[in-house]
């Protein structure tokens, strides 16, 4: 056996039976991600939205990474919610408390983001974009220190609720790339929830998150984090959530609009019904 091969082993041993059990939670969610895009979601689209066929190729790919992404931010929303409202060990020390729930949150969300990075490459031509493969890159060096030094687990898992305003944000296109008119009901209550959700899991969260990161501020256990992982988490933080308010004024906008058009479709439908 060369040296190489040796090393390898022995590093794996070395690993905690915990550690090992995220690892293989990562490569499992990669493989799960990387099946749902190739076989089920085209399975699942075919009978269930017989639109899906006459899509474009590049749009199919799109369709299935976005039906990847819906699911995924399902999951690991729901079990972010459940970590914030009963993980009391998380919630008592948010640098340093008992990691295990997140990390298995976090080890989900690794294999989905290395998953999404793999298909964005392969198919960067449908699907294609520089901001995601940054976001996800950012992504997986801040959890990097969650992984594998165990910090900083509350405000990873609290990060994580964004993901509630995925499923609406893909629904949007979906309903564009089939054709919907932006007036329809079914895009209006779409749209109208997406606004709602996103605010809430993105915008009205702030002062929570930032109370929170404030009352660490200084203590020993904010020391305690390296300069690496205190960059991670403040910087991006608060690069993010400046995104967002950027974000949530152009939703707002939209969805404004929207509910204008919706109005005045329907105020003309009425006079026209009046006038025959």
């Amino acid at each position: 056996m060369s040296s190489y091969s040796s090393s390898k082993m022995w590093a794996l041993a070395a690993m905690d039976p915990f550690s090992q059990l995220i690892l293989v939670i990562a490569v499992a969610s990669f493989l799960f991600f990387q099946w749902l895009f190739h076989r089920a979601s085209p399975w699942v689209s075919t009978r269930v939205s017989p639109g899906f066929l006459r899509l474009a190729e590049k749009q199919k790919v799109e369709w299935n990474s976005r039906t990847v992404s819906t699911l995924h931010a399902l999951v690991v929303g729901l079990f972010c919610l459940y970590i914030l409202l009963f993980d009391d060990a998380v919630n008592e020390d948010p640098v340093w408390g008992d990691p295990t729930l997140v990390k298995i949150n976090v080890g989900m969300t690794t294999g989905y983001l290395i998953s999404d990075l793999l298909l964005i490459f392969y198919y960067w031509k449908a699907i294609g974009d520089k901001y995601f493969v940054l976001h996800h890159l950012a992504a997986l060096y801040a959890y990097y220190y969650v992984l594998g030094q165990g910090m900083l687990p509350y405000f990873a898992n609290f990060r994580l609720l964004a993901e509630f305003s995925t499923p609406c944000v893909n629904q949007r296109w979906f309903f564009e790339v089939l054709g919907y008119p932006k007036s329809s009901r079914p895009n209006i209550a779409n749209g109208m929830a997406m606004a709602v959700v996103f605010f809430l899991v993105r915008i009205a969260i702030m002062p929570l998150y930032y109370s929170r990161m404030w009352a660490v501020y200084g203590t020993d256990a904010f020391y305690r984090v390296p300069l690496g992982g205190r960059a991670a988490w403040i910087i991006s933080s608060v690069c993010l959530d400046v995104m967002n308010v950027m974000w949530m004024h152009k939703i707002a906008r939209g969805c404004y609009k929207v509910m204008r058009s919706g109005r005045r479709h329907k105020v003309e439908t009425q006079e026209n019904g009046k006038t025959d």
